[in-house]
């Protein structure tokens, strides 16, 4: 997997994208992540790369050339067109199935918008998507390219030791992950689950999928909606209710 990031920070996201996981994918030749740096575009001397905004208001708005630029040399160097996908808090909410599809294109490149935005004839003219990680504003488009990139990395074969590692996490298959224990079986007068410890596979299974799908009604009301439940998964739920409603869970 190949990721492509332009930034203004280049520093700030390759030191980040070397560390644990991820930076044990990168030293093992799993993943190939190059950070490049907006302002060695500029044609400015002063390697200047936002400019006022027409129109007036507040802040500053990156310039199409040097965004144009560096895009262009990373095309060539792919040797065609590489999917682009602008990070903007006006893009579509980014979620484990997106994360799924970049994986798939095994070559992507991002694109960090920073100050007040992105002049809008590069978007309209180089950018293939816009993508946001949530409804909020961040300084720049930095640290979403970086959750992009872990989401996606974490799921290339090898980087994390098993692929049932991801596959039961939240989001993946549509449900939140069921809660997890470890070492002391009591902490605080506070038990690990009887079924976690009986070593009986099928029941574990049934608790873990029953609490996945509890947890994703309760907290993702939108996901849980989503969802086709089996017969006995509603009459599990219903029977979970009834138990929680006569303090016995």
């Amino acid at each position: 997997m190949r990721i492509d990031i332009l930034t203004l920070f280049p520093e700030m996201v390759d030191q980040a994208l070397s560390a644990s996981i991820i930076g044990r994918g990168r030293e093992a030749g799993l993943l190939d992540i190059r950070c490049h740096n907006i302002r060695d575009y500029s044609p400015d001397k002063r390697r200047r790369t936002d400019d006022y905004p027409y129109g007036g208001g507040q802040g500053m708005v990156m310039q199409c050339e040097p965004l144009a630029r560096c895009l262009e040399e990373v095309q060539q160097q792919a040797d065609g067109h590489v999917h682009t996908v602008l990070m903007s808090p006006a893009g579509g909410v980014f979620t484990q199935q997106k994360a799924r599809e970049l994986l798939a294109r095994e070559h992507i490149i991002l694109v960090c918008g920073h100050y007040e935005g992105v002049d809008q004839r590069f978007v309209d003219e180089c950018v293939d998507e816009q993508l946001s990680i949530g409804d909020f504003v961040l300084t720049g488009g930095e640290l979403a390219a970086m959750v992009i990139s872990d989401a996606v990395c974490r799921m290339v074969p090898g980087v994390l030791a098993e692929r049932a590692s991801f596959e039961d996490e939240s989001h993946f298959s549509g449900v939140l992950e069921y809660p997890q224990y470890t070492r002391p079986e009591v902490w605080r007068d506070r038990p690990v689950p009887a079924v976690l410890l009986s070593g009986h596979h099928g029941n574990i299974e049934a608790w873990r999928r029953l609490q996945s799908l509890y947890l994703t009604r309760e907290r993702r009301p939108d996901l849980f909606s989503a969802l086709t439940l089996t017969r006995r998964e509603e009459k599990l739920l219903r029977l979970l209710d009834q138990a929680l409603e006569d303090g016995l869970v």
